[in-house]
């Protein structure tokens, strides 16, 4: 039983995880950011003051064994309500509720997972209150990762302003696994909030485990403009202070041209190979789904794309 770590946040490592649920003979552990200040997640922190939930929700909803009423529960949000409980997620609530009863994230996390019967173990990065920060190229500092990804122009790095304390667990997960998956997601809000945690990236850095960077199909405005494969690479390697990617897996499907119309209005383009050669492998395949009208990453074509590194390296 081959153990595989698969390291996010937001919808990007949800689509990462559902995917590799249902590969067989392997044991699942998702660290999650808990840097979330937005929505529902960022009133919940400010009221509670507990960790950011709502990227752990979505994680736990992508590894339940099976769509269920409990799942459309968790996922409920109060749209057109006024009030309160106006654009709060229901799933949000009910975690901060089991914390505080339980006086535990991590047992309202494993309540939790218990109902949607979680397919893997959910990790937080961190049980810290964290805010992450971040610096542009022109110097300025940004608070928030809300205001980050708000902020529409180009990041240097982003940065902890405080030491964050790691969850045990996690480096635990990362000194024992067989592999370790970084992505999908927002680089410097999704992946890198967990990165940046010291002793995590250490842990990453003496890591033996076969290290596997899934890059986001698509570029993000604000965020990582321009970006190809290979600076997506390198802004992680920056942050970790190593090289440390082994193998990069990345989307060569052909994007329907009106699609890309759509996602080109939003400044958002395809993120593409800008060189042959590397230090690490590279494999490209088809990846994506586009049954929605937007683009998805396709959970049984992500098993495959495991599957076949799995059967090479056996």
């Amino acid at each position: 039983m081959k153990k595989v770590v698969v390291i996010g946040g937001g919808t990007g490592q949800s689509a990462l995880l559902r995917g590799l649920k249902q590969v067989e003979s392997i044991e699942l552990y998702a660290i999650v950011t808990v840097a979330d200040d937005g929505g529902s997640t960022g009133r919940l922190r400010d009221d509670l003051h507990i960790p950011a939930m709502g990227d752990v929700r979505s994680v736990m909803l992508a590894l339940a064994e099976s769509e269920s009423l409990m799942g459309d529960i968790m996922n409920y949000r109060f749209d057109n309500f006024s009030g309160t409980l106006a654009g709060h997620n229901l799933g949000n609530i009910i975690l901060s509720a089991l914390t505080k009863k339980s006086g535990s994230f991590v047992q309202a996390i494993a309540d939790v997972s218990k109902v949607l019967r979680v397919k893997g173990t959910v990790i937080p990065s961190t049980l810290n209150d964290v805010t992450l920060y971040a610096r542009t190229v022109d110097g300025r500092v940004i608070q928030g990762e809300h205001n980050i990804t708000d902020s529409h122009t180009v990041i240097d790095r982003v940065f902890y302003d405080q030491y964050v304390a790691v969850y045990p667990d996690a480096l635990v997960a990362i000194r024992e696994a067989d592999y370790i998956i970084i992505g999908l997601g927002s680089v410097y809000t999704s992946i890198l909030p967990n990165i940046i945690v010291e002793d995590i990236r250490r842990e990453l850095c003496e890591a033996r485990a076969k290290i596997i960077y899934y890059c986001n199909c698509m570029t993000q405005h604000g965020e990582t403009d321009g970006y190809t494969v290979e600076r997506h690479v390198e802004t992680l390697h920056k942050h970790l202070g190593k090289e440390i990617i082994d193998h990069v897996v990345y989307s060569t499907d052909d994007i329907p041209e009106e699609m890309l119309r759509k996602y080109e209005a939003e400044e958002a383009y395809p993120v593409v190979l800008g060189q042959k050669e590397h230090d690490y492998e590279v494999t490209g395949c088809s990846l994506l789904s586009f049954d929605t009208g937007v683009i998805r990453h396709d959970a049984e074509k992500v098993r495959r794309s495991f599957e076949k590194i799995m059967e090479e390296d056996d």
